[in-house]
């Protein structure tokens, strides 16, 4: 009980502290980043570059991804936020204006993170140089979910297990249908 206590008082203050980070680089950097995350534009927008410009290796990653960040977000979206209610970070944590646009929806597990590290993870086996630039905009994009206040550090953690646990579905998803109907 002691460790549960410990553990949720952590998070808070990381919450907290999270959501007070006023930089520079914050203020430029991460409304960009949710513009482009938001209904999963980003990733989107990255399989059709990997898929015009990367022959038949491109598009099979730009596959992968698009594969792995759907049932990143049935699996996120569609399953666990039904099942698991938690409410967001209370508003009054947050000093800026983001806070007032967060979903009504759970709070746990972050969808948007487990749509960018399922692309991410599903891309990188293929094409790895894709997979490790397009690292950096889902990692920002997990901060960005902390800091605007629509999730805690433990949904993004919960949302980055889902998209790990996607990417590997999808890309063992062929070898398990060949040796089942083999």
């Amino acid at each position: 009980m002691r460790f549960l206590a410990s553990l949720r008082a952590s998070e808070t203050r990381l919450t907290k502290r999270m959501a007070s980070w006023d930089s520079v680089w914050a203020r430029g950097l991460l409304p960009p980043v949710q513009d482009a995350a938001e209904h999963t534009k980003l990733w989107w927008a990255a399989a059709a570059v990997m898929t015009a410009g990367g022959g038949w290796r491109g598009s099979r990653a730009a596959a992968s991804g698009i594969a792995g960040m759907l049932v990143a977000q049935v699996l996120a979206n569609g399953v666990a936020k039904q099942l698991i209610e938690r409410r967001r970070p209370p508003k009054e944590w947050f000093p800026h204006e983001e806070v007032e646009e967060r979903p009504d929806s759970s709070s746990f597990p972050s969808g948007h993170t487990a749509a960018a590290v399922a692309f991410t993870a599903a891309v990188a086996p293929t094409l790895p140089w894709a997979g490790a630039a397009l690292a950096v905009p889902a990692a920002l994009v997990a901060v960005e979910r902390v800091h605007d206040g629509a999730h805690y550090p433990s949904d993004v953690v919960a949302g980055a297990a889902i998209g790990l646990a996607s990417a590997a579905l999808v890309r063992a998803a062929p070898r398990m249908l060949v040796r089942h109907l083999g």
